[in-house]
């Protein structure tokens, strides 16, 4: 294959965090990718919060790290402040956070994508895409220049016909100071792909020197630090902190007088925004009973003067903007660096997609990111490994890559995306998954590991950690089983500074259940197991493993009823109009979506568990059918 005359084995458009995933993961099961990007020296840029991580969130990053992906090593890199969240809660809510350098985390990241040598980087628009008899062949740029691939990967972000709004006055742009992406569209609709419009926005930016942090709540970071990629040898780096104040009365009075030139609220965004990450005139209006909103204060770099002022998003005139900003405390006289905008875009919504993430229109064609109807770096990010993966798996005519929801959540994800019809940008929350206490952050390697492997992502020294782990996991699980601990006074006098006692002997694992000990504890109360000197990874997920066994059994159990319907496949081409007893709203969600399993056609909104009984019952007689003509 000659790349001089610009052939490919894939081209991915866009080089946000879905793109960088999508090029890396098929560059490195060996296809020859093009990136293409609008802006080459804004590769994985954070146009909204520099943060990687959260509630759900972090457990994504820590899937894709366990899948091969690059995200979790680029973030633990370039991190200046690691905090988890949910702490003092349960194991499947806790999340860790890292507040990273933005400009460090771009020239990170494109140094691993330059060191590839199977990825040619090129900034160019892509405006056309080519395709022959409903399969892709290449993509054409603003200069006409045809590239030809049998498999594209569209991750546009907010580019996609981008239109900025700064209260009534609005301009064509992706993201602000970089122009959109004009042509593609039509390209799709063209091609059959239904197209509809989203909207999302950012916070201004302020120059620290101006902030006053004296007046506002410090956010420390933490003094034992996790890490979210399985790698070993984690840098240990200098941290900032984080700043906490609040709107007052005369933020939300100076909202309320504007909203005359707030283009959401007068009509001239036709998007829908999301929903967990609303505008603050929107919080205002929304929330009118709330005399106050947390403004979470946050450093963009250690090389830079910029802040974020996460919670502050805004599409009011940039001059509102200002005067907004000096009513919050520690902000009275801060100097604004970028305005806040809202950001209009097209999206291509994903029931046009199968699991694999690649179009159901157009094969070789794939989606991933922002284009979804998804927002969030970490979703982008778990959406393009996949799309990666399964463009090599196309390329090379092997199965799919299709994760389940009890295996992750980008499987959860994923699953959402292409069986709900999403109105809004769709967001990860540990709420959408019906086994958050099996898909921890802390146990995504055990869950994935393998599959990278086997897929080929994992290398040696990545799985030899893995399984060095595993081990000792085990290990210490059968020796906390068998390990007695004696109920001496001197046992006693420690455990009752927890408000617990021990009456009698009993096995470590045994004292550990209970909810007031922990780990920390055995190894308090306990000489042996001190002084085995546990890592910390280990011992926390044992605790997790011991603590909670009647509860993970129990999901485990979900999994295993939830995968009976799985088992039900469905005809590629089924007929659901010839079906009784079916309303028309339903078999017209069924042609829609076009479910290959039972289980899935039982997640599609608006689907009645009768209409999967009258299926179930169908299917079955089909089955028989065929066993009795073979």
């Amino acid at each position: 294959m000659n790349y001089l005359k610009n052939t490919y084995d894939c081209i991915v458009v866009g080089a946000g965090h879905a793109g960088c995933e999508a090029a890396l993961s098929a560059a490195r099961l060996g296809a020859k990718v093009l990136l293409c990007t609008l802006n080459i020296d804004n590769i994985a840029l954070m146009p909204c919060n520099p943060a990687i991580g959260g509630p759900a969130k972090s457990t994504i990053v820590r899937e894709i790290d366990a899948l091969g992906g690059v995200m979790g090593e680029v973030a633990d890199a370039t991190y200046i402040q690691m905090r988890t969240l949910n702490s003092s809660k349960g194991p499947a809510v806790r999340a860790l956070r890292a507040q990273s350098d933005k400009k460090q985390y771009m020239d990170y990241m494109r140094n691993v994508i330059q060191n590839n040598e199977n990825i040619y980087l090129r900034q160019a628009c892509i405006t056309d895409l080519i395709a022959e008899n409903g399969v892709i062949t290449g993509a054409v740029d603003e200069f006409g220049i045809e590239y030809k691939a049998r498999t594209v990967i569209l991750t546009t972000g907010t580019s996609l016909c981008g239109r900025i709004f700064v209260g009534l006055k609005s301009y064509s742009a992706g993201r602000l100071g970089e122009m959109a992406a004009i042509g593609l569209s039509d390209s799709l609709k063209k091609l059959g792909i239904n197209i509809k419009k989203l909207k999302t926005g950012t916070p201004p930016r302020v120059d620290k020197r101006t902030i006053d942090y004296s007046k506002m709540q410090i956010q420390p970071p933490d003094e034992e630090l996790y890490f979210y990629s399985f790698k070993p040898n984690r840098p240990v780096r200098p941290q900032v902190p984080c700043y906490l104040t609040r709107t007052t009365e005369e933020t939300h009075r100076i909202i309320r007088d504007n909203l005359d030139k707030s283009p959401m609220f007068q009509g001239l965004i036709e998007g829908v925004g999301p929903r967990y990450c609303p505008s603050i005139e929107d919080k205002v209006v929304r929330f009118a009973q709330n005399p106050s909103h947390h403004i979470f204060v946050e450093p963009e770099g250690l090389g830079t003067y910029e802040v974020y002022i996460q919670g502050f998003s805004s599409s009011l005139p940039a001059e509102v903007q200002v005067k907004m900003l000096h009513t919050l405390p520690g902000l009275e006289k801060a100097h604004v660096i970028k305005p806040a905008y809202a950001v209009e875009y097209d999206y291509v919504p994903a029931v046009q997609t199968m699991h694999s993430l690649m179009s159901k229109n157009i094969q070789g064609l794939f989606f991933a990111g922002q284009i979804n109807g998804t927002s969030g770096y970490e979703e982008a990010a778990g959406q393009g490994l996949i799309a990666g993966i399964n463009a090599v798996n196309y390329l090379n005519n092997s199965e799919m890559l299709e994760l389940s929801r009890s295996s992750s959540y980008i499987g959860t994800l994923i699953d959402d995306l292409v069986t709900k019809d999403i109105q809004d940008p769709y967001r990860m929350l540990t709420s959408r998954s019906e086994y958050r206490l099996l898909l921890r952050q802390d146990n995504a390697d055990a869950r994935l590991t393998e599959i990278g492997r086997k897929i080929g992502l994992i290398d040696d020294a990545q799985f030899k950690v893995y399984t060095e782990k595993q081990q000792n996991i085990e290990k210490e699980m059968s020796r906390l089983l068998e390990h007695k601990i004696s109920a001496t006074d001197k046992v006693n006098e420690i455990l009752a500074k927890y408000g617990e006692n021990m009456e009698r002997g009993m096995k470590a694992a045994e004292l550990l259940k209970r909810p007031n000990i922990t780990y920390k504890i055995l190894q308090e109360i306990d000489e042996t197991t001190a002084n085995l000197n546990v890592a910390r990874d280990i011992y926390e997920q044992v605790e997790v493993l011991i603590k909670y066994e009647g509860y993970l059994k129990r999901q485990a159990y979900q999994v295993e009823q939830a995968g009976k319907l799985d088992k039900f496949k469905i005809p590629e081409d089924i007929d659901y109009d010839k079906i009784d007893h079916i309303s028309s709203e339903t078999k017209d969600k069924l042609k829609k979506i076009r479910p290959k399993t039972l289980a899935q056609a039982s997640r599609i909104g608006g689907v009645k568990p009768a209409d999967i009984s009258i299926l179930m019952v169908l299917l079955e007689r089909h089955s028989v059918a065929r066993k009795v003509v073979g």
